[in-house]
């Protein structure tokens, strides 16, 4: 079982939930020491290894897959879990910033599923995108964060059609607010004090991290397509894809997505390697 931002504040709590349930994993975060550090407190090299790994470079993750699949024997779950947050408005917020966000969270799921499938295939196992609530629910002075977020969880449905030919499973984490170190920052910041109130009541009232990690472990046991957390939320969550199942069936018959696989260029278009890509209006 492979987890980007394992060091993190859910990364590092999910790592030491799933090693209790006897999973052998690889720790992949950007600080070789930390990560290292990190598996040592988890086991012996044979139960948890680290890898420094930057979800922003595709040749990193391959790299870190290759080395985990070659040390463990195989890995049957990845999980992109490796996320970053800002709190400011579109017109002061620094363009390096929202392209950050965005690089990370959601490119840098899509690279980590993509440098993990290869191996994930193999065990017909299971792909996981640590989203957000924020998917479904837009706040002011987040639009990198929720458009990142509600990108995975849209990233997450087209793959799972992709590959449930293959018996792999994919699925999207979509959790309230909950303390992390991250969530200390967003805490402690005046936008986003002024924004949620120290999120300790009402609507944006956080739940434990406990109770977090284990919705996403049971969530991992069951393959499911999509873990709320608190379940409290799930009609939130549920109601904007309300009829995606329904257009699936309808829309994407099986046989026509694996033609579809098998004719598609690896341009992305009906192009030769060297072509500039396509433009629409859209």
């Amino acid at each position: 079982m492979a987890i980007t931002g394992s060091t993190g504040g859910l990364g590092s709590a999910l790592a030491a939930a799933l090693r209790a349930k006897g999973a052998r994993l690889a720790l992949f975060d950007l600080d070789l020491a930390q990560v290292e550090a990190q598996a040592k407190t988890l086991g012996d090299v044979s139960r948890a290894r680290g890898w420094a790994t930057n979800v922003r470079s595709m040749e990193s993750l391959e790299a870190a897959m290759a080395e985990a699949a070659a040390h463990f024997g195989h890995i049957d779950v990845v999980i992109a879990n490796a996320g970053i947050d800002t709190v400011a408005p579109m017109a002061t917020l620094n363009p390096e910033a929202f392209e950050r966000v965005i690089d990370i969270n959601l490119n840098g799921v899509w690279r980590t599923f993509r440098a993990g499938l290869p191996y994930v295939q193999k065990r017909q196992g299971y792909l996981v995108g640590i989203s957000s609530m924020a998917a479904f629910v837009h706040s002011p002075l987040q639009a990198s964060y929720t458009a990142s977020k509600a990108g995975v969880w849209a990233l997450c449905d087209s793959v799972r059609l992709e590959l449930q030919h293959l018996g792999v499973s994919v699925g999207s984490v979509h959790p309230t607010f909950f303390p992390t170190p991250m969530m200390d920052d967003v805490v402690a910041d005046p936008a986003g004090r002024a924004l949620w109130g120290g999120n300790d009541k009402g609507l944006w009232k956080m739940v434990s991290r406990e109770s977090v990690v284990r919705d996403i472990v049971a969530g991992i046991e069951r393959r499911a397509d999509m873990v709320i957390v608190p379940k409290r939320n799930t009609i939130v969550a549920r109601a904007p894809g309300f009829f995606r199942r329904f257009i699936e069936r309808a829309g994407f018959r099986g046989k026509d997505i694996q033609q579809a696989i098998a004719l598609a260029s690896s341009t992305g278009w009906n192009l030769p390697a060297e072509g500039h890509g396509h433009h629409s209006g859209k």
